[in-house]
Order: C-alpha cells, then structure tokens, then sequence
C-alpha cells in the first residue's frame, strides 16, 4: 500500500518525466533540486552481478531491499504516467505555444541555482574552474547545429545511450541532446504518443532499441556518478551547477528557432538547427504577460518545493 513517502517519491518522478520532455530542461536537474538525486543514483548503481545472482536464486525480498526497490517503483510510475498523459500536451504546446511551455521552465530552472549552488561545501578556485566549465558546456550548446532525423536501430540505441546519460546528469537536458541528434520529434513525440495510443506497430521498431541504449547508459553512468560524488562532491556539485545555469541560455523563451526543410523518404520534414535573436520580452505584446506569469509559476513551483522540503525534518525533529 502506498505512503505518504511513496506519494512524494511518485510526485517527483512525474516532475522528472516531465521536465524530460522538453528541450533545455534537465530531470536531473529536478530530481537534484527535490533531493532525491544521489539517493536515485546509488539505486541505480546497485544493479550489479550481486543483484543477478539474488535474481537467480529468487531471493526477491533481498534484491528489493538492495535496490530500494519501493523508491525506484514510485519514482519509476510517476515518470512513465507524465510521459503518458504530458506527451500528448506538451506536444501540443511546443508546436502551439512553446514560448509559454518554455516560460514556466525556465522559472523552474533559475529558481533551482541559489538550490544546487548551496549544496557545494567550500568554493575553493577548483570549484570554481568546474563551474565555468560546465557553464561553458551547457551554453555551448546553443550553438550547436542538430543532425537530421535518422532511424537505424544502431543509432538509436547511441541515441537512448547518449539522451538518458543526459538526462540524469543535471543541468544537461536529454531531450535537446536528441534535439542536436536529430530524433528528438520521433522519439519524445511521435514514438511516445503512438506507444501510449496503443499504435505499438509504429512505436516499438523506435522504442525498444533507445530502450536498450538507456539501460545500457544508465547503468554505466550511475556507478560513474556514485563516485564522483563519494570522492569530488563539491567539484561535482559545482560542475552541476554551471550545467544548470548555462541551461538557461538553451530554454530562454525569448528568442527565434532557426528551422530547415529536408528530404526524408520523399517526404518534406523540417528540423531545427539553432537559435539567433535572444531578446527580452516585448511587453507591448499582450501574450508575453502569460509568458511572464507562467516564468513566476516555475519559480512559485520550487519555492513550494524547498518550504516543505525544510519543513519535513523540523516537524520531525517535533515530534
């Protein structure tokens, strides 16, 4: 039976999935930000040959306990039930409206830095030298021009290796690394509203091969991380950091998408290949007003989010 605990962890991993959707925005970022983050990451690094053997020796029970296996589940659902019902939606409002989308996100990521910034220890110069540099990363990437559309099984599963590398690390947003990879609108878009209207025809020859990349990546990546944070913490909170403020750059609503048709399976298709034109927003226009307000939702949203992450451990120190 569900807990309150569950209900939270679940809540959290809906905000992931859905911050996964969109382009620039990191569900690192927010699993960081609600304090869940190293926890997922020595979860996931606790799939190990330890976890097969107690597989192959049916000792349930054990392997649930070794793999937190209740937080991984409620986690797991609230990822997949955003994914489920946000696909179609957020779809909609990337096509329709998607400097409002990219407004509340962008109140969700700013407000988060003063969160993440806070977590370094000691701002000694290598803490800083990091930070730059993941500024610099996430910045850089901008600029970068996306491939096109490509749907070989080989690289779509470097795609589900690469994006989900991406979207656990925060500050680095998976779904704009598939955006530079060419297949963010097959694979968060088409694939995933097809596979949740049951088109299975059209979404699994898509799905199942970036499937087995992100397993493939998520696993490696989490032992990778877990020690990073064991031996560097500051470094590597540091660098997060400069990740999650460089990002800011990547979801800034204002500014226009460079946009190019090509030719695929005789089909005209456009794709996205930068940005140019970052500018403050034109207050004569009576839609950025909404814009404005849904910048000030985000920020609202993680605001809420740290006042009862602070308020839990005093009502327990209460009681």
């Amino acid at each position: 039976m569900l807990n309150k605990e569950d209900l939270t962890t679940f809540f959290k991993g809906f905000a992931m999935g859905a911050a996964n959707v969109v382009p620039g925005v990191s569900g690192g970022t927010i699993a960081f930000i609600t304090g869940i983050y190293e926890r997922l990451i020595e979860a996931l690094k606790s799939f190990d040959l330890e976890a097969v053997k107690l597989v192959y020796l049916f000792k349930i029970s054990e392997l649930w306990a070794k793999i937190d296996g209740r937080f991984l589940l409620s986690l797991g659902l609230g990822v997949i039930t955003a994914f489920a019902t946000l696909a179609r939606t957020l779809k909609y409002g990337l096509e329709h409206h998607p400097t409002l989308v990219l407004s509340l996100f962008f109140g969700l990521i700013a407000a988060s830095i003063p969160s993440v910034g806070k977590m370094i220890r000691h701002w000694s110069p290598g803490v800083v030298a990091v930070f730059l540099v993941g500024l610099a990363i996430a910045v850089s990437m901008a600029f970068m021009t996306p491939a096109n559309e490509n749907t070989n099984p080989i690289y779509l599963g470097t795609c589900g290796v690469v994006a989900l590398c991406s979207m656990i690390i925060p500050g680095v947003s998976g779904s704009f690394v598939l955006l530079l990879l060419g297949n963010y609108k097959l694979i968060m878009l088409d694939a995933l509203s097809a596979f949740f209207s049951g088109n299975l025809a059209a979404s699994l020859p898509i799905l199942i091969p970036v499937g087995i990349g992100a397993v493939v990546g998520l696993l490696g990546l989490s032992r990778f991380l877990s020690w990073l944070f064991r031996t560097h913490h500051d470094k590597a909170v540091g660098a997060i950091t400069g990740f999650v403020a460089g990002s800011l750059m990547i979801i800034w609503p204002w500014k226009t998408e460079l946009t190019q048709e090509f030719l695929k399976d005789g089909e005209t298709k456009t794709k996205t290949i930068g940005y140019e034109n970052w500018r403050l927003p034109d207050f004569s226009q009576s839609g950025v007003w909404f814009e404005v307000v849904a910048v000030l939702v985000g920020i609202g949203l993680i605001m809420a989010v740290e006042f009862f992450a602070k308020k839990k451990p005093e009502t327990e120190e209460e009681k």
